[in-house]
């Protein structure tokens, strides 16, 4: 059961959200002041931190930060009505793997945690093995795609297989467009938003043999490739 860290100084918002994440399976430690959170970061081991910007005594950045200097690897998200570029971006430049802004479906706030911490487990179970997934053959090693069906051979971009790599990571779930950006383009920005958008069109062109594989467009969240054996552990 993974442990996260909410740091949340809207106590009936806060208890909500703690409620959801404990009834989906994880332990939540809850503090609402940020001048709490770094001790009680450093007093246990978290395996994700949700942040909010704006708390009093200490702010989400500050805190990010702090984190930073003492852990490289603790992955966090940023939550708030702060809607402006600008600390959109400061959010990324802190180390952020995610930022969502208020209000929003604690559903999507569920899948983007699942994705963050899967790529510390399960994906590492096939990332560096071949995958075979409807019709398809993917070396990620050498970033091979194979086609039974069409006996072809695709070498992909690092991009495009990485990508790839991603979405099957999921097994059938969401791929968060902003944790896709961050992972591969190291940022999430109008451009590199179009970036990704070309690369998922390639990615539905090599497929497009194969009727039974689909990329799907979650409109306002993400990607799922869904079909025949995507689900491969």
């Amino acid at each position: 059961m993974a442990k996260l860290l909410l740091v949340e100084d809207d106590r009936s918002f806060g208890a909500v959200l703690k409620s959801y994440l404990e009834l989906s399976d994880f332990t939540v430690e809850w503090v609402d002041d940020g001048l709490l959170a770094l001790p009680k970061f450093l007093s246990q081991k978290f395996d994700l931190v949700i942040l909010d910007v704006m708390l009093p005594n200490v702010d989400g950045f500050t805190i990010a930060n702090q984190i930073r200097e003492n852990d490289t690897e603790t992955p966090f998200i940023f939550i708030t009505a702060k809607t402006l570029r600008e600390d959109i971006l400061k959010g990324y430049k802190t180390g952020a793997d995610d930022y969502i802004t208020k209000p929003f479906d604690s559903e999507i706030l569920l899948f983007k945690i699942k994705a963050i911490l899967s790529r510390g487990t399960a994906g590492n179970s096939f990332l560096n093995e071949t995958v075979k997934f409807g019709q398809f053959t993917f070396n990620p090693k050498i970033r091979t795609l194979v086609s039974a069906k069409a006996e072809t051979e695709k070498t992909l971009s690092p991009k495009e297989a990485e990508l790839l790599k991603m979405l099957l990571e999921q097994k059938g779930e969401v791929l968060p467009k902003s944790l896709a950006l961050n992972s591969i383009w190291g940022d999430a920005n109008y451009f590199t938003t179009r970036s990704m958008d070309v690369y998922i069109a390639k990615l539905r062109k090599y497929l497009s043999s194969d009727k039974s594989l689909q990329i799907i467009t979650i409109h306002g969240s993400g990607y799922r490739l869904v079909g025949e054996n995507v689900s491969i552990y």
